[in-house]
């Protein structure tokens, strides 16, 4: 559930992994990788898989492998003494 497979004649094959954005956050070689490799780590990744095509899918799984939404920092603004705070990250971007 969630994962798309697209054959690329000629390229190497990767996973691309993508944010609920469709941003690329990630590449994983696959190249030297068995089947039995790939099925353990789709499955380590938190991708659901069903029974059969037609199976459906748990609610809890609905949106997974997705990590939950960044929490929205609000805009950076001078502190008392006139300075601009440190930049704050998520830790998944």
């Amino acid at each position: 559930h969630n994962l798309e497979m697209k054959h690329l004649p000629g390229a190497d094959p990767e996973l691309v992994l993508l944010s609920f954005r469709y941003e690329e956050l990630e590449r994983i070689p696959l190249s030297d990788m068995t089947r039995e490799e790939i099925n353990q780590l789709v499955q380590a990744l938190g991708f659901y898989r069903k029974e059969t095509p037609d199976a459906p899918v748990p609610d809890e799984f609905q949106f997974a492998p997705a990590k939950p939404l960044p929490i929205l920092l609000p805009p950076e603004v001078p502190t008392a003494d006139g300075k601009t705070p440190p930049k704050r990250e998520h830790p998944d971007l």
